[in-house]
C-alpha cells in the first residue's frame, strides 16, 4: 500500500521529469541541438524513478544488502551528511552514500595485524563505500553535449575526412574540404557528419562518397558521450577488489555491458587520474540508457576530491594559467599514488611470512589458504611486462639477491623463485605505476626490496621507447 510520502516522492519526481522535456524540447526548438540528440536525452530522462529503480537493481545484483545504514550524501562537499534515510525516501534529485561487502574478495581477511590480547586489526576491508549520484542536471548534460563532446566530434571528423580524401584525391584538395567542413559544423549543432560532408565533396566519384560515409557512420556522435546521467562511485581498498567487482558484473550481467575502461595502470593522462569505468545498460537492448560506475580505491579518492574546486577554475577559465594548475594537481596525485603505494608494500610486508610457508607447507597436495589470491585478472599489464619481471626476478634469486633467509629449513631455488613469483604478482596487481622515476620505498626489508624492484622495472618498461 502506497504512504503519503511515496505519493510525495513519486509526484515530485515526476514533476521533476517534466521539466527536464519541456527544457530539452525548448533546446531542440532553438536548433541547439537537433532532433537525433533531442531523442537520444528523452530517452535518458523520460522516467527517473524507473531508471533510478534500475540502478538498484544492478547493485542489489552484485553486491546483494547494504551492510549498513543508507545515508544522504553532499555531492558539492564529499562529505556524508549524518542523517540516515530509509530506501523509500531516495529519489533521482538526490545522492546517498552506503556500504556494501564484496562477498567475492580474493583479498578478504588476508591483510591483518595480530596486538596485545590477540587483537587482530584489518589493514584492508571487504567493505565498498557506494556513492550513487542524482540525476545528472539536463543543462549540464547539454552544455556539454555541445561543448566538449561536439569538439570531440569536430575533431574526429577531421581525421576521418582527411584519411578518405588525402588518400584519394591528395593532401591538397582535402585540406581545402577539411577547411570547409570546419566551418560548417562550427555554424550549427549537428550530429550527421556525412549529410555535411557530402554537401562540400564533389559526388562524382561515388567510390569516395560510399568510402566517406562508412568512415563518417563510425565516429562516435557527440550524444552518445553522454553516459553519466545516471553514475554510482565505488571505493575500494585495493585496485585487484575493483577488478573483482568489474569481471563479476560481466559474469553476472554480460549483456548488459557496453564497456570497459581501465585506467588504474595510465600513465598517460595529464591530470594523473587513476580509475576504471563500466558503463552498464539500465534500458532495454533497443533502447539503451548507459550507467556509469566508477571503481576508484580509497586513497586516491580522498586525494582527488581536494582538486575539485582547483578543476572547476581551468573549467571557468581556460588558457595558460589552467596548464600550470593542472601540472600541479597531477603532482598532488602522484601524492596519491605513493600514498596508495606504501600502504601496498606494508601489505607485502605482513604477507611475506604467511604466504611463503603456505605455499610450501601445501605443495604436498593439500590446498593453499591463498589458492587464487590475488586473482588472475583479464585487466592487467602486458604479457610483455610479466616476461621481463619474472625473468630478472628468476636470476636475481639464483644470484641470492632475493633470498629467504628466515626459513627453518633449506628451500632450492625453485621454491624461493615460487614464493618471490607469488608475491611480485601480488605488487603487479595492486600497485599503481608512478610517472616520475626517483621515488623508492625507504628501508631495506625484503618486502620493500621486492616492491621497489617490481615498480621499478614497470617504470623501466612504459617509458622505453620502443613501448610506445
Amino acid at each position: 500500500m502506497q504512504t503519503r510520502k511515496d505519493i510525495d516522492v513519486a509526484i515530485l519526481t515526476a514533476d521533476h521529469d517534466r521539466r527536464n522535456l519541456e527544457y530539452i524540447e525548448q533546446v531542440r526548438a532553438a536548433g541547439r541541438i537537433d532532433d537525433e540528440t533531442a531523442d537520444y536525452l528523452v530517452r535518458l530522462y523520460s522516467d527517473g524513478m524507473k531508471c533510478y529503480r534500475d540502478v538498484f537493481h544492478v547493485l542489489g545484483k552484485t553486491f546483494g544488502a547494504p551492510k549498513a545504514a543508507v545515508t544522504e550524501y553532499n555531492p558539492e562537499t564529499d562529505a556524508v551528511v549524518d542523517k540516515p534515510i530509509k530506501i523509500s525516501d531516495i529519489n533521482p534529485l538526490s545522492s546517498y552514500l552506503v556500504n556494501h561487502r564484496l562477498d567475492a574478495d580474493p583479498m578478504r581477511n588476508q591483510f591483518f595485524t595480530v596486538g596485545a590480547g590477540h587483537k587482530v586489526d584489518l589493514s584492508v576491508s571487504s567493505i565498498v563505500t557506494v556513492i550513487v549520484a542524482a540525476q545528472k542536471n539536463v543543462e549540464r548534460a547539454i552544455d556539454k553535449i555541445t561543448g566538449k563532446y561536439y569538439d570531440y566530434f569536430i575533431e574526429d571528423v577531421m581525421a576521418s575526412v582527411w584519411h578518405v580524401i588525402s588518400d584519394a584525391r591528395g593532401e591538397e584538395y582535402a585540406t581545402k574540404i577539411l577547411d570547409k567542413v570546419r566551418e560548417k559544423l562550427s555554424e550549427k549543432y549537428t550530429s550527421n557528419a556525412a549529410e555535411v560532408v557530402l554537401s562540400l565533396v564533389d559526388d562524382n566519384d561515388k567510390h569516395l562518397v560510399v568510402k566517406l560515409v562508412r568512415e563518417l557512420d563510425s565516429v562516435k556522435r557527440p550524444y552518445k558521450h553522454l553516459n553519466d546521467v545516471w553514475r554510482v562511485k565505488c571505493l575500494f581498498d585495493l585496485i585487484p577488489q575493483a577488478r573483482t567487482f568489474i569481471e563479476r558484473i560481466y559474469e553476472m550481467m554480460p549483456e548488459r555491458v557496453l564497456s570497459v575502461r581501465d585506467k588504474f595502470y595510465d600513465i598517460s593522462n595529464p591530470r594523473n587520474y587513476r580509475d576504471s569505468k563500466v558503463i552498464v545498460n539500465i534500458g532495454t537492448p533497443d533502447s539503451v540508457i548507459p550507467m556509469e560506475i566508477i571503481c576508484q580505491v580509497r586513497t586516491f579518492f580522498e586525494f582527488e576530491r581536494k582538486t575539485h574546486e582547483y578543476y572547476a577554475k581551468t573549467r571557468a577559465n581556460p588558457g595558460s594559467e589552467s596548464e600550470k594548475i593542472e601540472n600541479k594537481l597531477a603532482e598532488f596525485m602522484e601524492n596519491g599514488i605513493k600514498e596508495y603505494n606504501l600502504m601496498i608494500c606494508q601489505c607485502l610486508d605482513d604477507l611475506f611470512d604467511r604466504v611463503g610457508w603456505n605455499i610450501l607447507y601445501s605443495q604436498g597436495g593439500d590446498v593453499s589458504m591463498f589458492e587464487g589470491f590475488p586473482r588472475e585478472c583479464k585487466l592487467y599489464y602486458p604479457q610483455k611486462v610479466l616476461e621481463i619481471i619474472t625473468n630478472k626476478l628468476d636470476a636475481a634469486v639464483r644470484n641470492e639477491i632475493f633470498h629467504i633467509t628466515n626459513s627453518s629449513s633449506k628451500l632450492d631455488k625453485n621454491q624461493e623463485s615460487k614464493i618471490f613469483r607469488f608475491m611480485a604478482r601480488f605488487v603487479l596487481v595492486s600497485a599503481l605505476p608512478y610517472t616520475k622515476s626517483g621515488w623508492t620505498v625507504q628501508g631495506n626489508s625484503l618486502a620493500v626490496r621486492l616492491f621497489n624492484f617490481v615498480m621499478n622495472e614497470i617504470y623501466r618498461y612504459y617509458n622505453r621507447s620502443d613501448n610506445h
